[in-house]
């Protein structure tokens, strides 16, 4: 693990979803740093605040379908993303993140440097972090 670490703010307030996953994505990847190597994890820790203020472009809102199989025979599970949205709006950024990141055995643990909020409201003032309006 890189010692050099910090953290980072992105206000998702008026952002498209797949946008702002992308750009949260290379933050914690690490991409953005001058020693970045694929087979390390270098990258830093990100706060998402106003989670509940993000945008989706199209009709994504009313059409966009999110499935999940149990594992027994016949149970796929649908949920539409508006659905999902008010019910929990953290994990609709928390699943588009996590599509974007490298799939091999460093993605449990970059992904545990993500911390997403619903408002403005976050304890990690002590750590001095970067803000961005991506």
């Amino acid at each position: 693990m890189s010692n050099n670490c910090c953290w980072h703010i992105v206000n998702a307030e008026n952002q498209v979803l797949g946008r702002l996953a992308s750009n949260v994505a290379n933050l914690l990847i690490g991409k953005h740093k001058i020693n970045y190597l694929p087979n390390l994890v270098t990258g830093d820790y990100v706060i998402v605040i106003n989670a509940s203020k993000i945008i989706v472009t199209g009709n994504k809102y009313r059409d966009k379908i999110y499935y999940k199989h149990t594992g027994y025979i016949g149970n796929l599970k649908k949920l539409s993303f508006k659905d999902l949205f008010i019910k929990d709006p953290r994990y609709v950024i928390l699943h588009a993140v996590n599509g974007m990141l490298p799939r091999n055995s460093l993605k449990k643990i970059i992904i545990k440097k993500l911390r997403i909020h619903l408002n403005c409201d976050h304890k990690y003032i002590s750590q001095k972090p970067k803000v961005f309006n991506l």
